[in-house]
């Protein structure tokens, strides 16, 4: 009999207040929400729906105004910042829209960062930085080079690289594709898929129909509640309408 898949992030009725002054915002309405391990999800909805809000919760970015988050089942209300941080940095991968990259410091230094606080020999390193990179389809010769002398595509690759150096369970994108040509938008997809398939859970936040249908499960959220969820549609997905095959994510 095959084991149930672990729940690694679990939201139970969490809402979401912001005040600023006399406005009151609430950005998640008691959402209930589990990540499995090797998750590949989507979450679809118009901008001010409560995606990237929810994204930072999963993230343990911010804290809920009310309900609970446990991480792989430790209710994180109990722990210290400094136990979140410590969580952030050796469980999750964050990828942005905007790459999020340093452009004063070299490829090799941004992908490089998540593993300075590990107190890891700088050879070590230097083979995990490469591993990283060659992982997300890049080319050891951008490590030499500062960002923005590197295409939106490569960019994105290399913002990739820096949120799996450090073998996270999962990594969570922002919009990953918001700023990308198709053909770029096509490699960031594939080199997502082929993460899953090594073990990582994934979860993006998109409002492109075609990106979300290259994960398998899509959750819908509007006016800061989940109001739907459904298997993706492979004939729907960017990578049967730019290439007119689907690749599997193999589960």
């Amino acid at each position: 009999m095959t084991p149930s898949p672990k729940i690694l992030v679990e939201l139970a009725n969490v809402s979401k207040e912001y005040r600023v002054g006399e406005i009151h915002t609430v950005a998640l309405k008691e959402v209930s929400f589990k990540i499995y391990e090797g998750d590949l999800v989507a979450i679809m909805g118009p901008s001010g729906s409560g995606k990237t809000t929810l994204l930072n919760m999963i993230g343990l970015l911010d804290r809920p105004s009310s309900g609970k988050i446990y991480f792989e089942g430790r209710d994180i209300s109990k722990m210290s910042d400094k136990e979140l941080a410590y969580l952030r940095n050796a469980k999750i991968g964050f990828v942005f829209q905007t790459f999020n990259l340093v452009n004063r410091l070299t490829v090799f230094e941004n992908i490089e960062l998540p593993l300075i606080p590990k107190g890891l020999p700088r050879s070590v390193r230097a083979e995990m930085v490469k591993e990283a990179l060659l992982k997300v389809g890049g080319e050891l010769e951008w490590l030499r080079k500062k960002p923005n002398q590197l295409s939106g595509g490569q960019q994105q690759r290399v913002a990739i690289a820096r949120a799996i150096v450090g073998n996270p369970l999962i990594i969570l994108a922002d919009e990953p594709t918001g700023n990308l040509d198709r053909a770029s938008a096509k490699i960031v997809v594939e080199t997502f898929l082929k993460l899953n398939k090594e073990g990582h859970s994934i979860i993006v936040v998109t409002h492109d129909p075609e990106i979300a249908n290259c994960m398998e499960k899509i959750y819908v959220i509007r006016d800061g509640t989940i109001i739907g969820q459904y298997y993706a549609d492979p004939k729907e997905s960017l990578l049967n309408k730019i290439s007119g095959g689907y690749v599997s994510s193999g589960h």
